[in-house]
């Protein structure tokens, strides 16, 4: 017979899920110039440009929204991003490094080699699109989804994340080598692939499949080896 205590410690605890940005933009004025360092755009819609190796590093995007702006090289580290939404930004080697993204949407995104090391995310979603070699290391992300999307060889060596869910989403060649997890939801990953890193996944919820999935990854860590007798 078991007592209250006991029956306590057996239910399952909920995971709380991320809390999404409610992001509801003001009417736009466009904008069709470039990016300046320490720029200050507020209210703007930038829409189709072509930002290739420009510099904003420092700059301040506030209630803004970038639609199909190529990004390829375009250098904005600590820039900050908040309530906005970037929508079909397209672009290779574009530097986030330090950046501050609040309440943003990014959607149907298509991009390769993103630098947002040490980068803080608070309410943030990705939908949709393609990301190649996200590279998010030591960087903190807190209530953010990534739902809808593909995920190739993201780094998350030494990040930070709390309530952070993966939903719809194919997570491959990931590194999570000396992350730190709270809440973390991969249940919904329909790919889930971890090349390293495996060792600091304490603090998230994976499904049964995926803990087989997992398994072979699990046992190398732990220098077991699987031979059939």
């Amino acid at each position: 017979m078991t007592n209250g205590g006991t029956r306590a410690t057996t239910r399952k605890r909920k995971v709380p899920g991320a809390r999404r940005p409610e992001l509801r933009l003001p009417p736009l004025e466009p904008y069709g110039g470039g990016l300046e360092a320490d720029g200050d755009y507020d209210g703007l819609e930038l829409s189709g440009l072509d930002l290739t190796g420009q510099s904003g590093e420092g700059s301040r995007f506030l209630d803004c929204a970038l639609r199909e702006c190529a990004l390829d090289g375009a250098r904005l580290t600590n820039a900050r991003l908040l309530d906005s939404l970037l929508s079909g930004v397209r672009g290779v080697g574009t530097d986030l490094a330090g950046a501050q993204l609040r309440d943003v949407e990014v959607v149907e995104a298509r991009l390769g080699g993103t630098q947002l090391h040490g980068a803080v995310l608070e309410r943030v979603v990705v939908r949709g699109g393609k990301i190649d070699y996200l590279n998010l290391r030591s960087a903190k992300l807190k209530d953010v989804v990534f739902e809808g999307c593909v995920l190739s060889e993201p780094d998350f060596g030494g990040a930070a994340l709390e309530r952070v869910e993966f939903v719809d989403c194919a997570l491959t060649g990931a590194d999570f080598t000396g992350a730190r997890l709270r809440d973390v939801d991969l249940r919904g990953a329909q790919r889930l692939e971890i090349a390293r890193g495996v060792e600091s996944l304490a603090g998230a919820v994976i499904s049964s499949p995926q803990l087989f999935d997992l398994a072979p990854v699990l046992a190398a860590q732990l220098g077991v080896r699987v031979e059939e007798s």
